[in-house]
This record gives C-alpha cells, structure tokens and sequence, in this order.
C-alpha cells in the first residue's frame, strides 16, 4: 500500500506543469553556478599549482555545489510538502483517504516516499553535472559520495517537516510559509550562535550536512537526521491518527 500511495504521489507532481517549470527553474541554477565555480577554479588554477598540497576540483567546485543545494532545498522543499496532506484537508479528500482500509502509517509514509524518490531524481542531476569532469581531471569519489549521502539524508529530514507542518492545517500556503519558516528559523539560529557550542548547532540539519559536505561521514551526523525524520513522521502519523477518530 505504501508503494501505492507514494507511485500515485509521484504520477501527481510530474502532472503538474507547475512542477516541470521548477524543475526547470532549479536545474538552470545548478548549471549556472556549476559552470561559474569551474570558470573560477580554472582561472585560479596556475597559483593552486604551485601549492605542495593543491585542492582538487570537487572541493573547489562540487563541495559549494552540493551546499548551494541544500540551501535551494530548504527553499524549495516546502513548495512540495505545502500540498501533501493539507491539500487534501482542503479538498474535502483527506476525509476519504482516512476512510479507505488504509492505515496512517500507510498514508504517511507513502506520501513522504514519494517526494522523496521525485527529489532524489531532481538531486541526482548534480552527480551527473559534475562526473563530466572526470573526462579531463581527477574527482575525489569519496567526498563525492559522502555529499550524495548528506544531500539525501538533508532532502528526507526536511520533507518530514514539511509533510507534518501540512498536517497542521488545511491550507497549503500556510503550510509552506509555516515549514519555511521553522528551516529558515532553525538555520538562522544555527548560524546566529556565536559559542561553537551551542545547543542550537544541533537543532539545525543543515549544520549537520556540513561534515557530510567536507566528506566527513560522522555517525551522529547520520543519527541526527535518522531521529529528526523520524520523529515528524511519528508526530504526522499522530496527527492523522487524531483526525481519523476525532473527525
């Protein structure tokens, strides 16, 4: 049933013409700053030659790549998570679905797997992009790899967020506007703390996904986004638990 509700999630955003132009939208942006880290690093090659120890071209130009990303991905992913469940609240529909012989687990994670895999085809465009590169130098796979993983684990945490801020309500824009907010809020935070050790640090998944973007893979990097995905699908699972006997 999961895979059900999630292929029909995914058969709705790539029917929307809103959707392709975003897409658009994002994949000329990707391609625009892509292009002009490389036009800088090759303009700054012949002083990075004479260094002992030289960065390559993946920390130079993939590494703020993947990081433009995440940052484009905060932005964008509440433009998805908006229409999930409150516009089914808005819709009347939302009645229905909690009537059919499905589960709220089944409802919940069908819907988050489906985003998920439509923004992980979307992501998969920046490993692409930049294994054009390999034809003519050598790229660092493992910090490759490490930001593929960060990119992915960032994607699911926010949409977990998003998908329950739209539980929350029965009207899209508030839900984009109030997912938004609490990512930007977060992010803010994360980089208004002035001590290294703030608390706030912590609560922020994009201070997370920066070991991820230096090629660090930390384990409680890894935890952080496990727990944080999961505890807005328990709190999203609740909430339409709440719904299904309360009405």
């Amino acid at each position: 049933m999961i895979r059900l509700i999630a292929m029909r999630e995914l058969r709705s955003l790539l029917s929307m013409p809103s959707t392709w132009f975003v897409l658009a939208a994002l994949q000329f942006i990707f391609a625009w700053f892509f292009l002009a880290r490389l036009e800088a690093f090759l303009e700054v090659q012949p002083q990075l030659a004479q260094l002992a120890n030289p960065p390559g071209v993946t920390i130079t130009v993939a590494a703020p790549l993947f990081n433009t990303a995440a940052l484009l991905l905060m932005m964008l992913v509440p433009m998805f998570t908006m229409r999930l469940i409150a516009e089914e609240r808005r819709n009347q529909t939302l009645t229905l679905l909690l009537s059919a012989p499905l589960s709220e687990v089944h409802i919940v994670l069908g819907k988050f797997a489906g985003l998920l895999m439509f923004l992980l085809l979307l992501i998969t465009t920046l490993p692409l992009m930049i294994g054009t590169l390999a034809l003519g130098t050598h790229l660092d796979l493992g910090l490759l790899a490490a930001n593929c993983i960060g990119l992915a684990l960032l994607t699911a945490s926010f949409i977990a967020l998003g998908l329950y801020i739209s539980a929350l309500t029965s009207q899209p824009v508030i839900a984009a506007i109030g997912a938004l907010a609490v990512l930007a809020g977060l992010w803010l935070a994360d980089i208004g703390a002035s001590d290294a050790h703030s608390l706030w640090h912590q609560f922020s998944p994009l201070y997370h996904f920066q070991n991820f973007n230096a090629g660090l893979l930390d384990s409680r990097d890894a935890v952080f986004f496990l727990l944080f995905t999961t505890v807005f699908l328990l709190l999203t699972i609740k909430r339409l638990h709440n719904n299904r006997i309360y009405g």
